[in-house]
């Protein structure tokens, strides 16, 4: 069966090509496993875990994702990279699992495993047993991303697509709450999480993206998530992922 092949072509597109220029980009290509962490910079127990997840980032097997929620802003110091978002998407995986409660640092390992995230024991034992089955090409050209998902076993069900452009690194001082005085920093952080398109196992899928659109000032990587899409409209297990820093 053919490759279907969807563009992806957003407003504006033209204009925001004009007087960008071409950087190099470091990809990391099939990954065994996308770990997301669930984090704060108003909860006392997190800069570990943000500490640990920043030495993780370096790892050319993983992709790691920092949500910072919103739910510990009452405390003293709103987080500065804090979104409703983030909160309501954790929520969304205690559904799927059956969970009645959320915290932080919690981290979750292609969607499925859960760990606190500043148990790093626990994150290299569940590492071990990860693995993403499905492949994700990324190939930069110019300003234009190309996204290229083959077809894959029948077995695998269908799924979603999801950008998600991040801040690869940053430091913030805290100036009240729980972590009051201290300078921490931050990796990983992620601005917004866009749904893009949907893959199907018998249909190979390719999507061209405009760079200059998903990273705008002050994000300098993006990744791609491939996710099971679940009957009940919960994110499901993580089947494929890439990412690009530039």
């Amino acid at each position: 069966m053919k490759k279907m092949i969807l563009h992806y072509v957003l407003a504006a597109t033209l204009l925001l090509f004009g007087g960008v220029a071409s950087v190099a980009m470091e990809f990391k290509a099939q990954p065994v496993a996308v770990l997301e962490l669930f984090t704060s910079q108003g909860c006392s127990s997190c800069p570990p875990a943000d500490e640990i997840l920043g030495e993780l980032a370096k790892d050319k097997t993983l992709i790691t994702l920092a949500y910072h929620v919103d739910y510990w802003n009452y405390i003293g110091w709103e987080d500065t990279f804090s979104k409703k978002e983030h909160s309501d998407l954790q929520r969304r995986y205690a559904r799927q699992r059956g969970e009645k409660r959320i915290y932080t640092p919690q981290m979750l390992i292609n969607g499925t495993v859960d760990v606190v995230g500043s148990r790093l024991v626990d994150i290299k034992k569940a590492i071990a047993n990860a693995r993403l089955d499905v492949r994700v090409n990324l190939k930069a050209d110019g300003e234009m991303l190309t996204i290229d998902i083959p077809m894959a076993s029948s077995d695998i069900k269908d799924a979603t697509i999801w950008l998600v452009p991040f801040i690869s690194k940053a430091q913030v001082n805290i100036e009240r709450g729980e972590n009051r005085g201290q300078l921490i920093t931050y990796s990983s952080i992620v601005q917004k999480r866009q749904l893009v398109g949907m893959w199907s196992p018998n249909k190979g899928v390719e999507l061209r993206i405009p760079i200059p659109q998903m990273m705008d000032e002050g994000v300098d990587g993006l990744a791609v998530l491939v996710q099971e899409r679940t009957e009940n409209g919960l994110p499901g297990r993580m089947l494929g992922a890439a990412s690009l820093l530039r």
